[in-house]
């Protein structure tokens, strides 16, 4: 009885020892249980942005994981996204303990991500003309902002725009091309032929059907628009930018076809008055006048070539365009000049008046948004011939006019003011400056004495004639140099400056007299 009982305890020890064995390789053999070294910290708690995603073993997977994580949360949008990744962690040092799955912790870290999420960068586009710049959600609004600008013009849409690259740039650039419709359409159907585009296709064109030996009547010429394009040069670049620097596109079409004031210069031309100019331009006579310190009022002679500043309105985009129309008008020859080289360019005399004619006209203008820039007539009949105005003009330059003492402290201007002395003017005709007695008077301007001596309220005087009929007096002086009759040159002494006459101290009084009438001097000092 006893020896069967030690057999008894035999077999239950080795029971006990099979299912520890058992265990030990259950635990051991476990999914996720990892048998670590003795290495230090060997066991990793992962953090995203402070919220825990997991455990692992290595941190260079952690590593790979947040980037698997960013380019996953990248992938599923067509933006540019900003996020939050702060990756932390707590190691420790075990001998055995569970990680997780990387799929697992993969996909916590994008559920992390994409609450962390801080800015989209939108895929838009931003166009620039000159400097303005205006950024657009997509490609097809760019297409509709600059076809707007043409659609002004091109009401029966037979142009439209396209986007192509600018060959002229080495980055990624384009540019914006108007191209005929009807033209498009039919090369499309033709696969790799070169497609011209706006006005450069319709010259294209015109130069191909050209038939110079057959008379064309009225109605053998094509009538309406022919060519549109962009002045300026249209850059598009794609960008990725934040929503709220997108421009709605109604806001952007209003802004780029919104006229606004700029300054150009206007050359005049042959047989210009101003009031022909102001017609011409669209701008009131006297703001043209306000513009120009050239001018002094509607009756001031302007030349051929001269140069006068106008205000036009103009979008930030600008169209030109060309445009072929029937036309039954009255029309004016061109004003024919003959030169006169005894005469100052300032002289004129008009020998023939013009006589208006009526013609019937094909032409093909020019224009700059509403601006005609130019007008050329493909065919004519004339109903009634018109007369031109015949002008005799001179060719000599004129005399200038100088400062006619040196230095001297600028005292009264021309115009309007309050009486400085009883008996003085309340409307001064000329210019003072202040300079001490026995200062020297010279010429303005080369030509004859006319009246040397006393002047009544102007004290000691002298008055001088040009050669341009226009004449200049000296005033308040102290001692006259020169004798009525004498002839003297520019810069010459004539005079020394006192404080004769009507005076408020010493000083010299000068003007320019036209047509017998005192003028500004400033306005025609050199």
């Amino acid at each position: 009885m006893k020896k069967l009982t030690c057999h008894h305890k035999r077999l239950k020890f080795t029971y006990i020892k099979v299912h520890l064995l058992v265990l030990f390789c259950s635990i051991f053999f476990a999914k996720g249980l990892s048998a670590v070294q003795k290495t230090g910290d060997n066991y990793f708690h992962l953090k995203l942005n402070g919220v825990e995603v997991g455990i692992v073993e290595d941190l260079s997977a952690a590593e790979e994981l947040v980037l698997a994580a960013r380019k996953n949360i990248a992938s599923q949008s067509s933006q540019l996204v900003f996020l939050d990744a702060d990756l932390t962690y707590e190691g420790e040092e075990v001998l055995w303990g569970y990680v997780d799955a990387k799929q697992a912790i993969l996909a916590n870290m994008e559920e992390v991500l994409r609450a962390s999420v801080k800015e989209t960068m939108h895929r838009s586009y931003t166009v620039k003309v000159n400097e303005y710049m205006v950024n657009l959600a997509s490609a097809e609004e760019v297409t509709a902002f600059l076809q707007a600008a043409i659609r002004k013009y091109d009401t029966e849409g037979k142009f439209s725009v396209e986007l192509v690259q600018d060959s002229s740039r080495e980055v990624n650039v384009l540019t914006a091309a108007v191209v005929s419709t009807e033209e498009k359409e039919k090369e499309e159907e033709k696969p790799g032929a070169f497609l011209e585009a706006g006005i450069q296709a319709r010259f294209t064109e015109m130069i191909l059907s050209a038939e110079p030996n057959i008379e064309k009547g009225f109605d053998d010429y094509e009538r309406g628009l022919l060519g549109v394009g962009f002045t300026e040069k249209v850059e598009i670049v794609e960008a990725y930018l934040p929503r709220q620097q997108l421009r709605p596109l109604e806001q952007a079409i209003e802004e780029v076809t919104k006229e606004q004031e700029k300054n150009t210069v206007y050359e005049v031309q042959p047989g210009d008055t101003l009031s022909e100019i102001s017609i011409r331009v669209n701008i009131p006579m006297d703001k043209i006048i306000e513009m120009n310190e050239s001018l002094e009022d509607e009756n001031t002679i302007i030349r051929e070539g001269q140069e006068l500043i106008i205000t036009v309105p103009e979008p930030e985009l600008s169209v030109e365009r060309l445009e072929q129309n029937y036309y039954e008008e009255i029309y004016d020859a061109d004003v024919v000049y003959v030169d006169n080289d005894g005469w100052y360019t300032t002289q004129t005399k008009i020998l023939q008046e013009a006589s208006a004619g009526f013609r019937k006209v094909i032409a093909r203008t020019a224009y700059l948004n509403d601006q005609v820039v130019s007008r050329e007539i493909e065919k004519e009949e004339i109903v009634m011939e018109a007369v031109a105005k015949v002008v005799e003009r001179g060719t000599k330059i004129p005399p200038t006019y100088i400062k006619p003492v040196s230095g001297g402290r600028f005292t009264s201007g021309f115009g309007r003011r309050k009486a400085p002395v009883r008996g003085a003017s309340t409307y001064h005709k000329g210019v003072d400056w202040s300079v001490p007695v026995g200062t020297t008077v010279v010429a303005s301007s080369g030509g004859t004495v006319v009246k040397a001596g006393w002047g009544s309220g102007y004290g000691y005087v002298v008055y001088l004639s040009h050669a341009d009929g226009r004449q200049t007096r000296y005033g308040h002086l102290s001692k006259v140099l020169v004798k009525t009759g004498q002839t003297v040159k520019q810069g010459e002494k004539i005079a020394l400056s006192g404080n004769t006459g009507i005076s408020t101290g010493p000083h010299v009084h000068f003007e320019i007299l036209i047509n017998g009438s005192q003028v500004n001097p400033l306005k025609y000092l050199n």
